[in-house]
């Protein structure tokens, strides 16, 4: 049973089709691993009972015994982001104003794991509204790392990662406003992708930063569970467009996306990378996160590619200040919170502060925070024109004490917001072109080996395909996720 949780998702995937495996078996070997490790991390949380999963999966054994066809997630456990609805199960967002709350429907992207085969068996821990890269919140707690439980999982998708890490969860997905899906895959050495934007539907006629994407210990289940989650949705008018077509349509289309990606090792001589280290000192790094990260640049090289030290011709404190304006206007979707002052009272005051500051916003303030949000992109546009690829540092530090809510100060510079330590991850927001955050190595001190550390490789809005087959070489020849493991699975 214990060799279950151990297979990555392809592999599972091939053993439940197969009928090597019941669905029911890999239900119960994953609950009793949940069991025997999670309550010394706290990353998944409002589970359902455990019979309800288990009936669950002899469902999917069914549709099997049937004859019906297995989706890519067929008898998957998963579990959902408390930021996202799902029928039945808490829906808290970690704050105490909904401690109580329960979903009465599924959001899209659990209608579409669930037509994958998926049994959706519980959530996973987020900062309270996923705010602020450190999962903790006054309703489930903290959420430890998965390579030292005293140190922080980073966030908002920091129950996922940890899962991930431990074996819990095949793929877990999270969502991503400014680095939320690759800030905790670089603290627990597992993988992180925040696809272009309108690849994965989000509702509404606002093209708002944040996006909803996959995680997963390998390339391969990345490109698994992107291609559940992506694809056009009636909900979303602005989304499915560019990238669609080599990464299925939503609902378990799979079919393809290994060719898609190529199964054989390509000819990658003459891809141009950028490396943007710290914007030239501009970014506040604790000490050896930039030397791990600039260790990943020697495997792109090896494996043909021109690795180059450059930077957009662009001023990194207006995208800070364009970034801030954005996120203003959107944290007031909490605004009827924050003016009820029973409400307010039990909001965290990085919260408040977010609401605030939207407040503040006049209309001349979010015009030039769209056209300066254009300008960027074309800067960007025209950077594209001479790199294939960029990399960049996924965190500007190592995992830090979970009690701390956030570093105030990085090698001595102070931080002026509770999430300025994280501005490695802003620009690519902004873009909304494909990241995936990627294992670099370890350093920092911590336990034997060190602390993770990642790196993103960003790629064209549209090219997430490329993206993925690129970080798919790289992960041939690193090995990371594997190679150092958490001592809790040995």
């Amino acid at each position: 049973m214990g060799e279950i949780v151990e297979w990555d998702a392809a592999g599972l995937a091939r053993a439940v089709a197969g009928r090597q495996v019941s669905c029911v078996e890999v239900m119960e070997a994953y609950l009793e691993h949940i069991d025997a490790v999670d309550p010394h991390l706290g990353a998944i949380v409002g589970r359902q009972d455990a019979e309800i999963s288990l009936r669950q999966a002899r469902e999917r054994d069914e549709q099997l015994r049937r004859g019906e066809p297995p989706g890519p997630l067929h008898g998957f456990p998963y579990a959902v982001k408390d930021l996202t609805e799902a029928k039945g199960l808490p829906w808290t967002e970690g704050s105490p104003v909904y401690r109580d709350r329960v979903g009465r429907q599924d959001a899209l992207l659990v209608q579409r794991a669930k037509a994958a085969g998926a049994v959706v068996i519980g959530k996973t821990n987020t900062p309270e509204f996923g705010l602020g890269s450190q999962t903790y919140n006054p309703v489930w707690g903290t959420t430890g790392n998965a390579y030292d439980p005293s140190r922080t999982a980073g966030g908002s998708s920091g129950g996922a990662a940890v899962a991930l890490a431990l074996r819990m969860l095949p793929v877990a997905d999270g969502s991503d406003y400014m680095g939320s899906l690759r800030n905790p895959a670089a603290f627990n050495n597992v993988l992180g992708m925040r696809p272009s934007w309108g690849l994965v539907p989000s509702p509404g006629w606002t093209a708002q930063l944040a996006t909803a994407g996959p995680m997963a210990r390998t390339v391969d289940d990345l490109a698994r569970l992107l291609s559940v989650l992506a694809g056009p949705h009636p909900s979303a008018p602005l989304a499915g467009g560019v990238g669609c077509g080599e990464l299925g349509a939503g609902g378990g289309e799979f079919a393809g996306l290994d060719a898609a990606l190529g199964k054989d090792r390509e000819p990658l001589r003459g891809v141009r990378v950028a490396w943007v280290g710290d914007w030239g000192g501009r970014l506040a790094t604790d000490p050896g996160v930039l030397e791990v990260c600039r260790s990943s640049l020697a495997v792109f090289e090896a494996l043909g590619c021109e690795v180059t030290e450059a930077r957009p011709h662009f001023a990194l404190e207006e995208i800070w200040r364009t970034f801030l304006a954005w996120r203003g206007w959107a944290n007031l979707e909490r605004y009827g919170l924050y003016e009820d002052p029973a409400t307010r009272a039990l909001m965290k005051p990085e919260a408040v502060w977010e609401v605030e500051r939207g407040a503040a916003l006049s209309a001349l303030d979010l015009a030039e925070a769209a056209a300066s949000r254009d300008r960027w992109y074309e800067a960007l546009r025209e950077f594209f024109g001479r790199y294939d690829y960029v990399l960049a540092p996924a965190a500007q530090v190592f995992p830090f004490r979970k009690e701390t809510h956030w570093p105030e100060r990085i090698a001595g510079r102070a931080m002026d917001t509770y999430h300025r330590w994280m501005e490695t991850v802003v620009p690519w927001t902004l873009a909304g072109v494909p990241v995936i955050a990627m294992p670099a190595g370890f350093g920092g001190g911590g336990p034997e080996g060190g602390l993770p550390a990642g790196v993103q490789l960003v790629g064209r809005h549209g090219d997430d395909a490329g993206l993925l087959r690129l970080a798919r070489a790289y992960e041939r020849e690193t090995g990371w996720v594997e190679r150092v493991r958490p001592a809790l699975v040995g």
